[in-house]
């Protein structure tokens, strides 16, 4: 598995020994594959280094193989489980490398050769994030069942032809689209003044009350049909003065 010939010519030693792992049918998806090795390989190969200190193996990772090499069986097994559990269970390779860690030092205390040391080795909880939030499922249960499709929605010309707006001209429609945008920015900007007066804490004074009363009145009393009808008469009166104040070309023609 391309192993260096300096490296490879141990295998011929009777204490060295050497394991191949298949990775290639672990994971489903190529992508996530790619991932994964890239992940027990590590950055500059730091990760696999690592491992080959922590385990006494020369480890290379070559296309679907992780070919292991080393003269313990313990470290052959060790580097054997981190590899399946990086691939297949999707570990991270740091996890058992601090677990080993501490195991190699746990080593160098004769006292702890027969004691248990689970209550030493950290224990890593697999924890499922979900990223994508749930959807939420409509409850179907108050719905009443009907053989009949929904309503369409309605048209721009059948909301018109609803309102009687469509008959209208576009200058008055543009009118009272006028008046309304209108309308809603001045309440818009009541609400506005009076919110910033009550945060400042102040009372408004008596010229303010009034003024605020007066113009909750004229907003309440402006009818938007009273002024379309004013702008119909103006329109009206306009173009009546516009045809009277016409001029004859006979009148400055000499006779």
């Amino acid at each position: 598995r391309s192993l260096p010939v300096a490296q490879a010519i141990k295998v011929l030693q009777d204490d060295w020994n050497c394991d191949i792992v298949k990775i290639g049918g672990l994971v489903r998806t190529k992508e996530r594959f790619v991932k994964r090795r890239q992940r027990l390989v590590g950055p500059d190969g730091a990760t696999l280094k690592a491992l080959e200190l922590l385990t006494g193996c020369f480890l290379l990772v070559q296309g679907n193989t992780v070919s292991i090499m080393g003269n313990t069986f313990v470290g052959l097994k060790q580097a054997r489980s981190v590899v399946l559990d990086c691939i297949a269970n999707n570990i991270h390779p740091v996890y058992n490398i601090k677990r080993l860690m501490i195991q190699k030092e746990l080593a160098k205390d004769p006292k702890l050769a027969n004691e248990d040391w689970s209550r030493f080795l950290p224990k890593f909880t697999k924890k499922n994030v979900q990223r994508k939030k749930p959807r939420k499922k409509k409850d179907k249960s108050n719905k009443s069942y009907t053989p009949f499709p929904p309503a369409p929605t309605p048209r721009k010309v059948d909301r018109l032809l609803d309102t009687g707006e469509y008959f209208a001209k576009e200058r008055e429609r543009k009118a009272k689209r006028l008046v309304e945008t209108k309308l809603a920015a001045k309440e818009k900007s009541i609400l506005k003044r009076q919110a910033w007066e009550d945060s400042q804490g102040q009372e408004p004074s008596e010229q303010q009350k009034r003024k605020r009363l007066k113009t909750n009145e004229s907003t309440a009393s402006v009818d938007v049909a009273a002024l379309k009808a004013n702008l119909k008469a103006s329109s009206s009166s306009a173009s009546k003065k516009g045809s009277s104040s016409r001029s004859n070309v006979s009148d400055f023609v000499a006779k």
